[in-house]
């Protein structure tokens, strides 16, 4: 199999045209090694219909190219895919579809990937690698997905015993994962770096002084909301981007949120919009609950907003103590304080955000984040240093190499590919 030709099948746990989580990341990356065939959720027709993804449904699978390294199969399944009964004939018409796609495109993988738990490995030939990339505790986030906890543990360990390659996102997934077994890498998520010169500065929000504190992303049961109340009543400027999930319970406090002074919030923005967003930041949060499913994972906000050249305060979760251990054993060390903090409750949060703005006072008028790149580049440039060793592609050579697929060297084929998020 030629360097050109080969071929993985990625398994994703969200549509293309979904959040741009690990999945969408590690794909994009991964195009500089390898061609890829991206594999949606089963589409059913209840859910179609919910979307308003199609004018006229089809049972058939759809195959779209998305690029000249990615192509897409949108699978069919049975209305009722997820329930008890049904489930069943959900990973076989997923595998069945696939053989079709595969067949019909004349591919012959390299490699099967898939990153959700599902009877959806083993049976891809004697060649072909099979490999569990794990994101989440799915145990622990079943309510969040609608299946029981039972039922989730059932397909983690049928997914791990299935696999030549188990890789996780945080060293507690790979700990777990150890227990029923296996041998876990950890390959944790990354950023994009953004230079400053790409930078785009966003007009500033109604009322916002700085600093502007921001959170960027999905609003849902995962996000402490005192947290964000305590920096509101603390006359500090809050943005917040990103959509709200309509399962949240929360969803009345976060209005009564928004409605206070210095808060600003936006909704849902395209993904392209992004780094305008993150230019009118100062400082980013990271404000999760402690729970298990938020212990097991990595979050993507906080090497985003770095890979900005934005300092961060973290709830103290695993994956943020891990980074912080990291930063504090680097080049960046003794800018460790000015760079990462981590809090544990609302009056943490205020505290550091304090000290971080403190540390940096811009004196121009209007400040904001594209002046206090220009009042102190130095801590900006360290950010962003440190992000660097946590970029996407770094992380997608770690998963070429676990896999059996050899590193991309700087500079080769493809390089371009990698670095459009």
């Amino acid at each position: 199999m030629t360097e050109e030709n080969r071929y993985l099948v990625w398994m994703a746990g969200v549509s293309w045209d979904g959040i741009r989580g690990t999945d969408r990341h590690m794909v994009t990356a991964m195009a500089c090694h390898a061609r890829i065939l991206w594999v949606d959720p089963p589409l059913s027709p209840v859910r179609a219909a919910l979307l308003r993804s199609t004018t006229h449904y089809t049972p058939r699978p759809e195959i779209s190219v998305v690029n000249r390294q990615v192509t897409r199969l949108t699978p069919k399944a049975m209305p009722g895919l997820s329930r008890p009964g049904i489930r069943v004939t959900t990973a076989a018409l997923v595998r069945l579809q696939t053989r079709w796609a595969l067949r019909r495109l004349g591919i012959q993988p390299f490699a099967v990937v898939a990153t959700y738990p599902g009877d959806l490995l083993g049976y891809w030939g004697g060649n072909v690698v099979n490999v569990f990339y794990g994101t989440d505790d799915y145990v622990a986030g079943a309510e969040l997905m609608g299946l029981s906890a039972r039922y989730q543990l059932r397909q983690e360990i049928r997914i791990v015993s299935q696999a030549d390659v188990v890789a996780a996102v945080s060293p507690q997934l790979a700990e777990r994962w150890a227990g029923f077994g296996a041998s876990p890498v950890v390959i944790p998520n990354g950023c994009w770096a953004i230079k400053a010169g790409e930078r785009v500065v966003l007009p500033k929000p109604k009322d916002l002084t700085h600093p502007v504190v921001g959170l960027i992303g999905q609003l849902s049961d995962r996000i402490d909301l005192p947290v964000l109340n305590a920096i509101a009543d603390a006359g500090l400027s809050l943005l917040i981007v990103g959509p709200l999930d309509p399962r949240w319970e929360q969803q009345q406090r976060f209005k009564e949120l928004v409605n206070k002074p210095h808060v600003y919030y936006t909704g849902p923005v395209p993904a392209e919009a992004l780094p305008s967003y993150l230019a009118a930041i100062d400082i980013g949060i990271t404000p999760y609950r402690d729970t298990p499913f938020n212990r097991a994972s990595f979050p993507l906000k906080t090497l985003e907003y770095l890979g900005a050249g934005i300092p961060v305060v973290s709830a103290d979760i695993p994956a943020a103590r891990w980074l912080r251990a990291d930063l504090t054993r680097g080049e960046q060390a003794r800018w460790a304080d000015r760079i990462m903090v981590l809090a544990s409750d609302g009056a943490d949060f205020v505290s550091a955000i304090r000290r971080i703005a403190a540390s940096d006072s811009p004196s121009a008028p209007g400040g904001g984040f594209p002046n206090m790149v220009a009042e102190d580049p130095t801590r900006a440039g360290q950010c962003i240093a440190f992000a660097a060793r946590h970029t996407w592609e770094r992380r997608a050579n770690s998963f070429a190499s676990v896999i059996g697929l050899a590193p991309q060297a700087p500079g080769q084929s493809g390089e371009l590919l990698c670095r459009l998020p």
